[in-house]
């Protein structure tokens, strides 16, 4: 199956083409493999609007249906009763919601209430230090930044123990006048 059309296979195709080589010619084939694209495109595009058109009256009636539906639920036609049981409760829903909110409500108790001690201890704050003007700031050391260290002097070459852990450096190179 594949191809153009359902039960022509390609060497169906393969053959149909050699026929019409050896028919037409090959100076008229081209125009003739032309006409019959601009005729397979016509058949596609009928073949297309036809579909759109069926799917559209599909949805039409579709849509007429729910229509019905809804106009047999707004008059209250073919509403089949729920019983006793229903009409109880939903009796119960509209009496709870019509009543009013001077009653409180109970509800389920979550684990923390506002006016019940807390569940973590929250954190006691230091108390904040004034600084009098034109003084230095009192901070404690601990609550001091921590100050970078401070890099090491570079050896000339002089000691033994840091020119060997170190690299060698190699000679500055000059700019060369001409």
């Amino acid at each position: 199956m594949g191809g153009l059309a359902p039960g022509i296979g390609g060497l169906e195709i393969l053959v149909i083409g050699i026929v019409a080589l050896l028919v037409v010619g090959p100076r008229d084939l081209p125009l003739l493999m032309r006409k019959i694209g601009k005729v397979m495109a016509r058949a596609r595009a009928m073949a297309h609007e036809f579909r759109s058109s069926f799917d559209e009256m599909a949805r039409q009636s579709e849509l007429d249906e729910l229509r019905k539906e809804v106009q047999a639920l707004r008059t209250g036609q073919g509403m089949v009763p729920l019983g006793a049981e229903a009409d109880a409760a939903f009796r119960e829903i509209r009496d709870d919601l019509n009543r009013p909110l001077d009653q409180p409500v109970m509800l389920a108790a979550p684990d923390e209430w506002p006016d019940s001690p807390p569940v973590m201890t929250p954190l006691e704050a230091e108390p904040i230090r004034q600084k009098k003007p034109g003084a230095k700031a009192d901070i404690p050391a601990e609550e001091a930044s921590p100050a970078k260290p401070r890099a090491k002097a570079r050896s000339t070459g002089t000691d033994a123990k840091t020119t060997s852990a170190s690299k060698p450096r190699a000679p500055r190179k000059t700019a060369v006048k001409s």
